[in-house]
């Protein structure tokens, strides 16, 4: 019996230490910290992104700023790298394409184990994952201008010349009279006037019928091509530039700014002779001196459109391309010139310009 109770105490104290051995195992992986997990955004095979989006990596883990870089958070176009700044705040990498992604287009999105935490620690092997851009004009119809498509210049309260232009195109002014178009040395006929500096004919609402019935129609079909350009939904592009285009080629498609847009460089618009654009512009719009729009790939003049909500302003000798819906005022600088159309719910100022109507 001594040794049988021997033999169970020695099986006893084994089973405990044993249970004690294994509790003890349980506690080792106390967490997963030390494994440095990341997330992209895009997700991966998003597609319909936004072709001037931003990058993001969110790591678990805090990581060293300097090994958050354009070597280890890459975008790219199948073996082109895409140009671009990279930062780094808050556990968060951002990457800011310093170009327009094309349409269409599938990126990859690398993160590469040369990124590493405060402590060293690194991915256990690259994070690769990758979108697919919007589609740009694709399905995007033209702004229908209905009868405000007969002027070249239309406007509610004045159209003022200072002192000779060039004008190409019919003018309509509505509801203010005729009086109120200065500048041009009008010669009466009748429901129409004409000048020496506009090849076309000239309308105000205080004209011999049909005119001032004409004119409102027009006016409301320019209000109506206003609000249609302004509450079109889902942009291709959002605060490009922050507003500053300048340099920029712009493909077709949908541009949305909440504020004021500044041209102090050259603007090449690009694309084929029936692709759309169509820009939101909430503030002002400002050319700046002797810069230009220039069209590229057969671009038309005709099927780009600008929705501006506050002013337009065309610096001296500034060459402009499309049609102008503006809100309120439309003044061109001197010796500015304009293929499109000016179209303003409020007043045109002109001085000494050079104003066609598009093809």
């Amino acid at each position: 019996m001594t040794k049988l109770k021997q033999l169970l105490t020695l099986t006893c104290v084994t089973a405990l230490l044993f249970s004690a051995c294994k509790k003890a195992d349980n506690t080792t992986p106390t967490t997963k910290t030390d494994t440095l997990l990341v997330t992209i955004s895009p997700a991966k095979n998003a597609t319909g992104i936004i072709r001037n989006a931003s990058v993001t990596a969110t790591f678990n883990l805090a990581m060293d700023p300097t090994s958050i870089n354009a070597t280890t958070f890459l975008l790219k176009n199948g073996m082109v790298n895409i140009t671009g700044t990279v930062s780094y705040s808050g556990l968060v990498a951002t990457f800011v394409p310093a170009v327009l992604l094309e349409a269409n287009t599938v990126y990859t999105i690398t993160v590469t184990t040369g990124a590493k935490t405060t402590t060293g620690i690194v991915l256990s092997a690259n994070a690769i994952t990758s979108f697919t851009t919007s589609g740009g004009a694709v399905g995007q119809p033209s702004v229908f201008l209905g009868s405000a498509i007969n002027y070249v210049i239309l406007a509610k309260t004045a159209i003022n010349n200072n002192p000779i232009s060039a004008i190409t195109g019919d003018l309509g002014l509505s509801p203010a009279a005729t009086s109120y178009i200065t500048g041009l040395s009008l010669t009466n006929a009748t429901g129409y006037a004409t000048s020496s500096q506009v090849t076309g004919k000239v309308y105000a609402a205080d004209m011999a019928p049909p005119t001032a019935i004409s004119l409102t129609t027009s006016v409301d079909n320019m209000i109506t091509a206003y609000n249609d350009a302004a509450g079109r939904p889902t942009p291709d592009f959002v605060e490009l530039a922050t507003g500053n285009i300048g340099g920029r080629t712009l493909s077709p498609g949908l541009y949305n700014w909440s504020n004021t847009v500044t041209i102090p460089a050259t603007v090449t618009i690009s694309g084929g002779p029936n692709d759309i654009w169509v820009f939101q512009i909430a503030g002002n719009l400002n050319q700046a001196a002797a810069t230009n729009i220039i069209l590229t790939g057969g671009a038309q003049a005709k099927n780009i459109f600008w929705q501006v909500a506050g002013e337009v302003t065309l610096g001296a000798t500034a060459h402009f391309e499309g049609i102008i819906l503006c809100q309120t005022g439309i003044t061109l600088g001197t010796g500015a010139s304009l293929n499109g159309r000016a179209l303003s719910q409020t007043a045109v100022i002109l001085d000494g310009n050079t104003v066609v109507q598009p093809q």
